[in-house]
């Protein structure tokens, strides 16, 4: 699931999509979750496994992890709104605390950056305390994938996660994307799990409550189907965004265009200058915003924040 610029098709309509049929309908019983759910997942397995669709995955999971960052701060009952999360996170100065909307999607940053093979990365992401027994719940989960599918995996860890401890909302969510993921061969954890959940029914889940199996896997079905939607759309806006970087003049434009396909919110005093953030490659203050307004002239870019100071900019819709 390694993002690689070559030949990447210029036809969006060439992209993998969804059948109507997984779509319409609703979700009645386990089996016909598990049918729509293969077809959904065996398009989304396609989008972000294949170069050659373009779509660039770094940026769509940083998308998906600040999205679930926000169904996680409604989970655990703080309701931030999407924006002021990110603001906490790319807005707090070096070194200077985050606060908890801020910490809450470093959590959420530091899942699509795990190597999967390697248990003490999750291990010190979650915390001591539930660590020791998250090996048993994730082999539980996975076991329950192979013979079930992944929402039933998926299904299962949540369950484990939260007989254990009804408040590790984001623990059992990363842990079902982490089943998720194990049983697609993925190597990047995609932040899917939290997008749909609500409180009552994870709580239903945790008390075994006759029909909560389905209404989670059906929840899952939906963000995975959303899922699917946003990728197709980064792909696109992706392509926009390649296709003006022959316009852009200044010096670094080229470093600056990657740093925006695998960043949700670029901020250009701090990622773009005094260096283009992962490079060596010097831009000024004034270069940086210059850049950013030429994006934003040429319909790739948006500014983020509506505030005429400290902004953050992303690929334009």
């Amino acid at each position: 699931m390694t993002y690689q610029p070559k030949a990447i098709s210029n036809d969006q309509s060439t992209l993998p999509q969804l059948p109507g049929w997984v779509t319409s309908g609703r979700a009645e019983t386990l089996e016909t979750v598990a049918f729509r759910s293969g077809a959904a997942l065996t398009v989304l397995d396609q989008l972000v496994s294949d170069p050659r669709h373009g779509v660039p995955v770094r940026l769509l999971a940083n998308r998906l992890a600040l999205s679930a960052a926000t169904a996680t701060s409604k989970l655990e009952g703080r309701l931030a709104r999407e924006g002021d999360i990110r603001d906490a996170y790319h807005l707090a100065p070096p070194g200077e605390a985050r606060g908890p909307d801020g910490d809450l999607l470093a959590f959420w940053r530091d899942a699509v950056r795990l190597r999967l093979n390697t248990p003490g990365e999750i291990a010190a992401l979650i915390g001591p305390d539930i660590a020791a027994d998250a090996a048993g719940w994730l082999g539980a989960g996975q076991d329950r994938a192979r013979t079930h599918g992944p929402l039933a995996g998926c299904e299962a860890v949540l369950r484990a996660v939260l007989g254990a401890d009804d408040r590790a909302e984001r623990v059992a969510c990363l842990l079902s994307d982490v089943v998720l993921a194990r049983a697609l061969n993925w190597t990047v954890v995609l932040p899917v799990s939290a997008q749909r959940l609500a409180k009552s029914v994870l709580r239903d889940l945790a008390a075994c409550e006759q029909g909560a199996d389905l209404a989670v896997q059906a929840r899952l079905l939906e963000s995975i189907e959303e899922t699917v939607r946003l990728a197709r759309d980064v792909a696109r806006r992706a392509e926009a965004l390649r296709a003006v970087a022959p316009k852009l003049r200044a010096k670094g434009s080229s470093a600056a265009v990657e740093l925006f396909l695998t960043e949700d919110a670029v901020a250009p005093a701090s990622m773009l200058s005094p260096r283009i953030r992962g490079t060596s490659i010097p831009m000024t203050d004034r270069a940086a915003r210059r850049l950013c307004d030429r994006l934003v002239e040429l319909g790739v870019a948006r500014e983020l924040t509506g505030r005429p100071t400290f902004r953050l900019y992303g690929i334009a819709s």
